[in-house]
């Protein structure tokens, strides 16, 4: 017993031995040491792992989400606190956050509606700075619980187990091993079963021997208990908890925390290149990330890989970038090396991926696996093969049932009165059973998924005459066979299947829809193929229902769409393009009568002036010109698709003033924000998705507008999918693509921790307030659910653009 106890004791001093820094309060709001920061609801997601105490451990953040849960192993859906003030003590060595239950925005309405407890509290939470490595957490609550929630209410911290597994602890000295996978015995809590604790004891020693891993968790009268939240969720973390005792109030729960520090620990530099590589003719601009202390400005080597090895061809000095987030940058210029070959870079003792420079770089595994592995897969109503595998079987043959009334459904979906269509709720809809792509991480259809998928195709086969095959597409089967051409361009064939369910709901409701999608969260959360989640036969309970709504701005979207759509299809299909432009123009004659949406209106307008030559659309779009020149970041990219077509020199020249204005305004902006050349503002989600949208649209304003306008944000881009982006891992946001890319990603085979060549993630998160963080997990849908509607087909764009520039030389005149 002596040694059960001697050894935590030990562990407990080994971290105070460590360096003199003090855990301070520092300019962002939260407590700071080199090598440790505790920052306190900085960010509120709780949803997904990203909220309450939080712990970054040699910039990597180990643990989130400690807050005041309602049992021990909480879920996505499970019900949240609402946040009330934070406030810091006069000396700054204590930061308190109020709290209360329920959440009034979410129960039982808004996005994802929660079902609370009848059960109302509020409490505080303090986390107090102790010294060297150590502060304290502290719960408070304003009056003791009821008695029936007495062992149900506790403080979670939840531990991210992608560090964990293998690595031991220490439960009051009895030792374990955190789990690859969850185990029982099982134990029910509440009527669901649960794994028994992997521990319970008053002092919790995380990674024993791992000095940049290493924390000791203590409390004070509460037991601790270990538990591994993935025995209830897929998607869950270890958690520490301990129970609300009875009738406790003031200082309810008290636990001190000692992550262990290495002294002087500095941040490594991480080079953040091309994953893919550069076209001789580009701007070649590497950027390097570093400790906020580093003081040098490097230099740097850049060597050709050849057949003895590493050959010195440049060297240089970096130039100083500054401070961003965390860090501070600086950036590499290579851009007078040209001829082909294979590249590395070093700096500081680091060592960048291999990259090429080619004049081929963008031609083959850079957009393909997108149109031929992620497409495909996604699709719906479909059996999808690849030689011996089976992405998935048929699925939703049985789609749809009409959604009941009044319905606030979960993942936005919601069934007004006002939503009026021809069929009862509950009632079989004709048409909705072929067609389509599964939305994202999950399987619902969206209709803005679906027209952004067919629209973005559309302007690929116009802009770059996109005409690929590799893929057999059968309809009247509904097979799709990967890597079988069936000569035609895959291409059209995909917006076919787009507008299969586009047009066969319309067809059928007299309206759009919003959306399909299943009835129940059991459903929902499903893992697995596809043709598992409905049995396949129309009118049984377990069929997705289909929702409807009154939302004029997508109705443009999808008009703008089905205008692109009817241009690209009618040398091959004239019925189905004529149905397209019937359909788009009685969208836009409905939802441009409605005030609003002047963005979407000038959208719409581009394509359907480009689809028929209307004169009175062109006289439409000139008179909504005070609107464009003064909201030409919005809409200005579409009007530069249109441009050429606009006779009224008044028009053409007020508006490219504006767009000069505009870009001046930007060029100066984005050297301020970010050394990545693009307009960063990252958020709690990644910010890829907004980043290639901005680079498809200044495509559009260099097309517009070439002299004005150059190529360089639509290259910048590229880059910052490709790996120039902030945070420690530098992959590709395109999985497959590139030396190093996700391949864990957030998709339909997420839970065989897998991936799908050219789907791409939303990419590098902010944890609040200045972490940038891209997790190997298959579980943060913030950092990399793969989605339709653009997240993809906006990459695919990236990459045929810049591959076009320098096809025609004479266009590309990049710069920052």
């Amino acid at each position: 017993m002596m040694i059960r106890n001697l050894i935590p004791f030990f562990l407990l001093c080994v971290p105070v031995l460590y360096g003199q820094q003090q855990l301070q309060l520092n300019e962002q709001g939260y407590f700071h040491k080199d090598g440790l920061d505790v920052t306190v609801f900085s960010d509120y997601y709780p949803e997904g792992h990203q909220s309450g105490v939080t712990i970054i451990q040699h910039g990597n953040r180990v643990a989130a989400n400690g807050d005041l849960r309602l049992e021990p192993s909480p879920g996505q859906w499970s019900p949240i606190p609402a946040a009330g003030i934070r406030t810091t003590d006069s000396e700054g060595r204590e930061i308190t956050q109020t709290m209360w239950y329920p959440d009034s925005s979410k129960n039982r309405t808004g996005f994802n509606p929660i079902l609370y407890p009848d059960l109302t509290f509020s409490y505080r939470i303090r986390v107090s700075a102790l010294g060297q490595n150590s502060f304290r957490i502290t719960v408070d609550l304003e009056e003791p619980l009821p008695e029936e929630w007495t062992g149900k209410a506790g403080f979670n911290l939840e531990l991210f187990p992608g560090d964990l597994f293998g690595k031991g602890f220490l439960m009051d000295g009895a030792p374990g091993i955190f789990p690859y996978q969850p185990a029982g015995p099982m134990e029910q809590y509440d009527g669901e079963p649960l794994n028994e604790p992997l521990g319970r004891g008053t002092t919790l020693v995380i990674a024993p021997e791992e000095p940049l891993q290493r924390m000791v968790i203590r409390s004070e009268g509460a037991l601790l208990e270990l538990r591994d939240g993935r025995s209830n969720h897929n998607n869950g973390w270890f958690i520490v908890r301990s129970s609300v005792p009875e009738g406790a109030t003031e200082s309810a729960i008290t636990w001190t925390v000692t992550p262990g520090v290495v002294e002087n620990w500095q941040y490594e530099p991480v080079i953040q290149v091309s994953q893919l590589g550069y076209h001789p003719g580009q701007k070649k601009r590497a950027v390097i990330e570093l400790d906020r202390r580093e003081q040098e400005v490097p230099g740097f080597e850049l060597f050709r890989l050849e057949t003895e090895g590493r050959k010195l061809v440049f060297s240089g000095q970096a130039a100083s970038w500054g401070r961003f987030l965390r860090y501070r940058y600086v950036t590499l210029d290579f851009s007078e090396i040209t001829e082909p070959g294979l590249y590395q870079l070093a700096c500081m003792g680091q060592h960048s991926h291999p990259f090429r420079i080619a004049e081929d770089v963008y031609r083959r595994h850079t957009w393909q696996p997108t149109l031929e592995y992620y497409l495909p897969v996604q699709m719906c109503h479909m059996r999808v093969n690849e030689k011996y595998r089976v992405w998935h079987d048929l699925c939703h043959a049985d789609d749809a049932l009409m959604a009941p009334a009044d319905t606030n459904h979960f993942d936005g979906y919601l069934q007004g009165p006002e939503n009026y269509t021809p069929y009862e709720p509950l009632q079989p809809v004709p048409g909705l059973n072929r067609g389509g792509w599964h939305d994202a991480g999950d399987y619902d259809l969206r209709v803005e998924s679906q027209a952004g998928t067919v629209w973005m195709l559309a302007l690929m086969i116009e802009e770059f005459g996109l005409d690929h095959d590799a893929t057999l597409i059968d309809q009247a089967n509904r097979i799709v066979e990967i890597h079988v051409p069936d000569g035609r361009p895959d291409a059209i064939q995909q917006i076919e299947h787009g507008l299969e369910a586009i047009l066969g709901g319309y067809r059928s409701l007299g309206r759009l829809y919003r959306g399909i999608i299943c009835s129940d969260l059991r459903q929902y959360v499903m893992l697995g193929d596809a043709a598992a989640m409905t049995d396949n036969v129309p009118g049984t309970a377990d069929d997705r229902w289909v929702f409807t709504e009154k939302n004029p701005r997508r109705e443009l979207e999808v008009a703008a769409a089905l205008a692109a759509a009817a241009r690209v299809l009618k040398p091959s299909g004239q019925l189905l393009a004529a149905e397209c432009l019937e359909t788009a123009l009685a969208l836009w004659s409905s939802a441009s009568a409605i005030k609003g949406n002047e963005s979407a209106k000038v959208a719409a307008l581009s394509e359907l002036i480009l689809t028929t030559g209307d004169p009175g659309l062109k006289k439409a779009l000139a008179d909504m010109k005070d609107y464009i020149t003064g909201h030409i970041d919005r809409c200005g990219w579409a009007v530069g698709h249109v441009i050429h077509e606009m006779e009224d020199p008044a028009f053409r020249d007020d508006v490219a003033a504006a767009v000069k204005t505009y870009q001046e305004q930007l060029q100066h902006e984005q050297r301020a924000d970010s050394p990545y050349g693009v307009p960063y503002r990252p958020n709690i989600w990644g910010a890829g998705w907004n980043i290639q949208r901005f680079g498809v649209e200044q495509y559009f304003f260099h097309k517009g507008w070439p002299d004005l306008v150059s190529t360089g944000f639509t290259e910048n881009s590229l880059h910052f999918i490709l790996g120039v982006h902030p945070g420690s891992n530098n992959a590709s946001f395109a999985s497959g693509v590139g030396s190093k890319s996700v391949r864990v990603a957030y998709g339909v085979n997420r839970a065989d921790w897998s991936f799908i060549p050219g789907g791409v993630v939303s990419g590098t998160a902010l944890i609040r307030p200045d972490l940038p963080e891209l997790k190997t997990w298959p579980y943060l849908w913030q950092q990399t659910e793969y989605v339709m509607g653009g997240g993809a087909t906006n990459y695919m764009f990236l990459v045929l653009a810049v591959n076009s520039f320098y096809s025609k030389p004479e266009t590309a005149h990049a710069h920052d």
